[in-house]
C-alpha cells in the first residue's frame, strides 16, 4: 500500500472520512429540510466524486458551464442545470444538443438574452427549460427581485416560445464577504441564508399574483456553502425552497473556516507540499520556501483569512502550524514567515488546508484520497478543462 511518502509534491489530498462525513452532513441537512441537493461539481470537475455525491442522496448536478454540462451527460449524468447565462449561438447548439439526452436548464436574466435563446430554441423546433436568476444582494449577475420590472421580465420569458420558464435561482456570494462589525460569525451567515431564503419566496409570491408560478410546479432555487449551514426552510404562500446547491461543501477550506462556517477538523481537502529553501531575511525573520505557489493553491484570499492558506503542524489531526504563516506566492513557490525559529528543514514535508478548494482543484489534474497516511485511490479531475 502506497503512503504519503510515495506521493510527489506539491499534490492534493482528500480525506477519505472527512470527505463522507461532509456528504452525509448536507444530504442530511437537505432531507431535514425538504429540499432537493443539486450540488455544484465545479468546486472539485471530478466524475467520481459526483457519482459519490449522487450514492450519498444528491439529485441531480449543477454546472458553471457549457463544457462541464457536456463532460457529465457524457457521463450519463442526465439531470443537469447550468447556473450561468448561455449566451452565444455556439454554447446555444450546444445545449440543444445536449437536450436529446438530459434534462437540461440554464439561467437567464436579460431581455436580449431570453431573445436569442427563444429565437435559437423555436428554431431548432426544441422548448429549454430555463430559470431567472435572481440577484438577492451579490450584485454579480440576477434581476432585482423588489424591482416590479422583474415581474414583466418574467412575464417576457414565460411568452416567449422554445423556452419555459421552470423557476428562479440565487447564490447569495455576498456572505464571503464577512459580518459587519459587531455582529458575530454565525449571525451574520444566518442573516444572510434568511435574506436569501425570504427574498426568493416573496419573489415567488409575486410572480404567482402575476400568474406566472404555482406552488409545487415552480423551482426555487438556491446555493452557497455557509448560507446551507444555516439553511431553515419555511413555507410562504404555499411556496418552499425546493433545491440547494452548495459546492464548497464536499471539501470546505479555510476561507469556510475564517468565516465561521465550519471548523478546521472538517476540512477534507489538504495540500502537501515540500521545502524546498530557507533563509533568514535582513530584518532577522526566517523565511521557510514550499514548492505550493499559485500554481498549486491558488493567490485567492477571503474576509478573515490569514495569508495563503492553512498551515498545518498534524495533517492527521488537523492542527495548526503556530508561528508560521503563507505570507506570499510566487508561481513555484510559498513564503512561509515563521517567528520564533522552526524545526523544518530543507526536504521536510507539511500540509496545507488552501484558502479556496474550488480553484484548486482547477489547478490539477488529479487528487488522492487518503486514510491517515495510506493512499487509497486517485480521483481524476477529468472536468478541469471543460472550462467554454
Amino acid at each position: 500500500m502506497a503512503t504519503l511518502n510515495d506521493l510527489p509534491t506539491p499534490c492534493l489530498l482528500v480525506e477519505r472520512s472527512r470527505l463522507a462525513a461532509n456528504l452525509s452532513a448536507m444530504r442530511a441537512r437537505a432531507d431535514a429540510q425538504g429540499v432537493r441537493l443539486r450540488p455544484h461539481i465545479k468546486t472539485h470537475k471530478s466524475t467520481a466524486l459526483a457519482r459519490m455525491q449522487q450514492e450519498a442522496g444528491a439529485r441531480g448536478v449543477t454546472v458553471a458551464t457549457v463544457g462541464e454540462a457536456e463532460h457529465f451527460a457524457r457521463a450519463g449524468f442526465d439531470d443537469i442545470r447550468i447556473a450561468y447565462p448561455v449566451i452565444g449561438q455556439d454554447r446555444l447548439e450546444r445545449v440543444a444538443d445536449l437536450c436529446a439526452d438530459a434534462r437540461l436548464s440554464f439561467c437567464v436574466d436579460t431581455v436580449p438574452g431570453v431573445r436569442a435563446a427563444s429565437d435559437f430554441f423555436t428554431s431548432r423546433g426544441v422548448t429549454a427549460e430555463v430559470l431567472i436568476e435572481v440577484n438577492v444582494g451579490q450584485n454579480r449577475c440576477g434581476v432585482d427581485p423588489e424591482d416590479a420590472r422583474s415581474v414583466a421580465f418574467a412575464r417576457t420569458v414565460a411568452e416567449s416560445p422554445g423556452i419555459r420558464l421552470a423557476g428562479i435561482l440565487t447564490h447569495a456570494g455576498q456572505v464571503y464577504k464577512g459580518p459587519p462589525e459587531g455582529v458575530s460569525k454565525e449571525e451574520a451567515i444566518r442573516a444572510v441564508s434568511r435574506h436569501e431564503r425570504d427574498a426568493m419566496l416573496r419573489f415567488a409570491g409575486r410572480l404567482r399574483e402575476a400568474g406566472l408560478a404555482e406552488p409545487g410546479a415552480f423551482e426555487i432555487s438556491i446555493g452557497s456553502t455557509p448560507t446551507m449551514h444555516m439553511f431553515e426552510n419555511r413555507e410562504e404562500g404555499d411556496f418552499r425552497i425546493t433545491e440547494i446547491r452548495p459546492g464548497n461543501y464536499v471539501f470546505h477550506d479555510a476561507m469556510q473556516v475564517a468565516l465561521g462556517a465550519v471548523a478546521l477538523s472538517d476540512c477534507a481537502l489538504t495540500v502537501l507540499t515540500t521545502v524546498v529553501s530557507r533563509h533568514r531575511t535582513a530584518s532577522g525573520r526566517e523565511r521557510l520556501f514550499a514548492d505550493a505557489g499559485s500554481k498549486t493553491i491558488t493567490s485567492d484570499q477571503g474576509s478573515g483569512t490569514d495569508g495563503y492558506g492553512q498551515l498545518l503542524y498534524d495533517g492527521l489531526r488537523m492542527e495548526r502550524l503556530p508561528h508560521a504563516r503563507i505570507a506570499a506566492l510566487s508561481e513555484e513557490h510559498a513564503w512561509i514567515d515563521v517567528s520564533g525559529g522552526s524545526t523544518l528543514e530543507v526536504g521536510d514535508r507539511i500540509r496545507l488546508v488552501p484558502n479556496h478548494a474550488c480553484v484548486c482543484m482547477h489547478l490539477h489534474e488529479t487528487a488522492w484520497i487518503i486514510d491517515g497516511e495510506e493512499v487509497i485511490d486517485s480521483l481524476p479531475i477529468d472536468a478541469r478543462t471543460r472550462v467554454p
